[in-house]
Parts: structure tokens; C-alpha cells; sequence
């Protein structure tokens, strides 16, 4: 027979299964006290999609339809990532050969590996699943000039991690006109050349040695496929510096840098913002008004400044390979002036498409986090291997468009917080 002794710690267990429940039926209601009366507070964010195959959150969805203030991703940093892109020169097969800077022998590597921190908030690393999900069953057009075709190219790249895009159309010198299609999310992408958004013709060699611009036309190459668009990103503003003579009904209304025309020289600030005007007007009128019921968003990439030291065709045109810090640089003269015009024409159209409740219109503002980085540009690999026998004096470079990978990667990060945000938009009005 064993005996328990009262000295020993055997006594123990039974004090304890006495005093259990009254601990578990004290403890509970001031749990539950403290849950109702302060709740615990969400965090910033959190995680949405991890695959293709998941959904969005309901509860995530709340939380990020309940900010009230956008983060402003125009102020901040460009701190150091070791991760580096989500792609390679090689990996996509869309790049525009003049900025896969990689694959045209670029020494250097490290414009690859910065990320743009904003001041106020995070800006996630795109997430491609997050994106095919959101564009399910849609169509996003890119329309515009050659920075249309940046941001696209990129976009595709990005995605094409996950789900290869198939070319389903292709038209026009220079793969102006393109047709993408993601059969694994039924989405449609596609970029129109339209360097003016408005009705223009170009300069050629065997014409005029100016654009001709039709300030009251849009530009129907691309806007005749307006109805079936979804999503719409637009990007103008270098082909306005160029020589160029407006018309504003039958009626000249002016010219830019026309030297030998008997007209009126006007600059390129107002011909840009009629432009602008013309363009969103156009969306407004038949996309608010139509009787489908089928919504557009609309989103406007602000100017991109150029970083050309000295000559274009000089070597070291655009020589620098890091950012600009905070403070170093500022948005002034023109590039201030032709972000500044968008940003002021976006927030006119917004005011007129209130009445209507499927447009939604927004400026995705790139100009300040594109004027930090002098350090993103093809410069003289916009051609393979320009040093392959001896540095020369003379060397053409591109110091306006983006290498891929590159900053332009930022742009599509921030498109896909905007996409985010009018998505949770959308599930909250319902």
C-alpha cells in the first residue's frame, strides 16, 4: 500500500484542481472586459495573397478600404535592397533591346538593388499574384509615348515571373501597337503609341520637320477601343518639347520652335494641358455616360525628368550610378511645370466625373522618385557593348528612358497599391 505523507508536495495537485476554476472563471470576464473596451489594434498590413490560387481577405479588405488618407508615396528615400528585381534581361522576352542594359554589357550592377522607402508608409514589394488576381477577366491598356512602353515592358516582366504572357497582337513599326493575353487570369494588356494622347502626325524625313497636333481631337488609334478597356494608364510629355504646329479647330492656334512659319510661337505648357484636357474630357464623355454600366479607371504617369550632363552624344552623358539622397535633388523649372500641369488637369477631370459613379481618375505622381535616381538610365548601352573597342570621345546615350530591370519596377508597385486600394474601394460600397 503506498501513503502520501503531508510533508511531502504531494498535497499539491489537489489545491490546484480546487483553485483552477475559480482562477479560469475570474480570468475570462476580464479578458473579455479588456477585448470590448480596448480592442487590440490591427496591424499596418497584412498579407492578402501568397499564391494564385488564394483570396482576398474580407477582414484585409476592410482594414485597407478604412484608410481614409492614401499613403503619399511622392516623398522619401531610396534605400539599399538586397533582394534585388523580381526578374533578369532574359527571363520576360518583351524588353525594348535598348534598355535591357544587362544584356548590352552594363558593368555595373548596382542601380539593381534600391527600393523606394516613402516617409509615412510602406510600399510593398510587388506581388504578381496579388495583381493577375485583381485584373482578373479585365483589360489594362497602356497609351502613350515611349514611357508608356517603359512602364509596360516592365509591368509584363514583373508578371511574367508567375504567368507568361502570350503576344496575341502586333501591329505598326517598332511593335507600336501590342495585344498581350494572361490565359491563366483571362487578363488582356495592351499598349497604343500616342506620343500627344490628341490627334497628331509625326515629322518624317520626307515632310515637314515639325509635328502637326490637333489640340480638339483625341487621338482614335487608341481611343476607338476605349469600351473595352478596363483600366487605363496614360503617359505623355517628352514629344511636347519637340517642333511642332497646333490646330484648334481649322484654325492654327499656334506653334512651337517653328522658325521659317508665319505663326505664333506659343511653347508646349498649354498645347500639353489642352491636350490633357481633350484626352480625360473624352474619357469622361464616353465612358461616364455610357449605358452599360461597365466602369473605367483612369490613371495619368506624371513626367519622368531626363538626367543628360553635357551633351546626348558625349561619353559620360549620364554618368552617375547612385540615387540622389533626400534634400539633394529638388523638382524645379520644367519638370516641375509639366508634373505640376498634370497633376492640376487629373484633379479638374475628377471634379467632373463626380456625377458619375464608375470612372475613377488618379495621377500616379513618379516624377520626384524618377528625378532621384540619375543612376536608372541605359546612357550609352542603349546599344550592345558601346566599349568593346576603346572608350570614344562620341557615344550616343539615353538618359530618358529606363533601364529594365530598373526604377521604372517602382512605378508598377505603386499602380498595384493604387489598384489595391480602389479594389477595397469597391468591396466596401457593396
Amino acid at each position: 500500500m503506498v501513503t502520501y505523507s503531508p510533508s511531502k508536495d504531494h498535497s499539491y495537485p489537489s489545491l490546484t484542481r480546487k483553485l483552477l476554476p475559480w482562477t479560469f472563471y475570474t480570468i475570462i470576464p476580464l479578458v473579455l472586459f479588456r477585448l470590448y473596451f480596448y480592442p487590440c489594434p490591427l496591424p499596418h498590413s497584412l498579407p492578402i495573397l501568397i499564391s494564385s490560387s488564394s483570396s482576398l481577405s474580407p477582414s484585409t479588405l476592410e482594414e485597407e478600404s478604412s484608410k481614409e488618407t492614401p499613403c503619399d508615396y511622392t516623398s522619401g528615400d531610396w534605400v539599399q535592397d538586397e533582394r534585388g528585381p523580381l526578374y533578369n534581361g532574359t527571363t520576360c522576352g518583351t524588353i525594348k533591346e535598348g534598355q535591357n542594359c544587362m544584356a548590352h554589357g552594363r558593368p555595373d550592377m548596382g542601380y539593381l538593388y534600391w527600393r523606394w522607402k516613402p516617409k509615412q508608409c510602406e510600399l510593398p514589394r510587388f506581388e504578381p499574384n496579388i495583381f493577375l488576381q485583381l485584373l482578373s477577366n479585365k483589360h489594362l491598356a497602356f497609351v502613350g509615348d515611349s514611357m508608356a512602353r517603359n512602364q509596360l515592358e516592365s509591368l509584363l516582366c514583373m508578371l511574367a515571373s508567375v504567368s507568361a504572357p502570350n503576344l496575341v497582337y502586333r501591329d505598326g513599326e517598332d511593335n507600336k501597337y501590342r495585344r498581350w493575353h494572361f490565359d491563366s487570369h483571362n487578363i488582356t494588356i495592351s499598349v497604343y503609341w500616342s506620343p500627344f494622347l490628341v490627334k497628331g502626325v509625326e515629322k518624317s524625313n520626307a515632310g515637314p520637320n515639325h509635328n502637326k497636333l490637333y489640340l480638339d481631337h483625341v487621338d482614335e488609334r487608341w481611343a476607338a477601343d476605349m469600351n473595352g478597356f478596363d483600366l487605363l494608364v496614360l503617359s505623355v510629355g517628352h514629344w511636347f518639347l519637340h517642333p511642332a504646329v497646333y490646330y484648334e479647330g481649322d484654325s492654327v492656334l499656334g506653334c512651337h520652335y517653328c522658325p521659317g512659319l508665319n505663326h505664333t510661337e506659343i511653347g508646349f505648357y498649354d498645347v500639353l494641358r489642352k491636350a490633357l484636357k481633350t484626352t480625360l474630357n473624352t474619357a469622361i464623355q464616353r465612358r461616364g455616360r455610357g449605358t452599360n454600366g461597365k466602369g473605367i479607371e483612369v490613371i495619368l504617369t506624371t513626367f519622368s525628368p531626363s538626367h543628360f550632363e553635357g551633351d546626348w552624344d558625349k561619353f559620360g552623358a549620364c554618368p552617375k550610378t547612385k540615387p540622389y539622397q533626400e534634400g539633394e535633388k529638388s523638382v524645379e523649372g520644367m519638370d516641375a511645370d509639366m508634373r505640376n500641369i498634370e497633376i492640376q488637369e487629373v484633379e479638374a477631370a475628377k471634379l467632373s466625373a463626380m456625377q458619375f459613379d464608375n470612372l475613377r481618375l488618379e495621377a500616379l505622381d513618379v516624377t520626384k522618385l524618377s528625378l532621384l535616381r540619375p543612376d536608372g538610365h541605359p546612357g550609352p548601352y542603349m546599344y550592345p557593348f558601346p566599349f568593346a573597342n576603346g572608350v570614344t570621345e562620341r557615344v550616343q546615350n539615353d538618359c530618358v528612358h529606363w533601364c529594365l530591370p530598373g526604377p521604372v519596377d517602382t512605378w508598377n508597385e505603386i499602380l498595384l497599391e493604387m489598384i489595391k486600394r480602389w479594389a477595397y474601394q469597391s468591396i466596401r460600397q457593396e
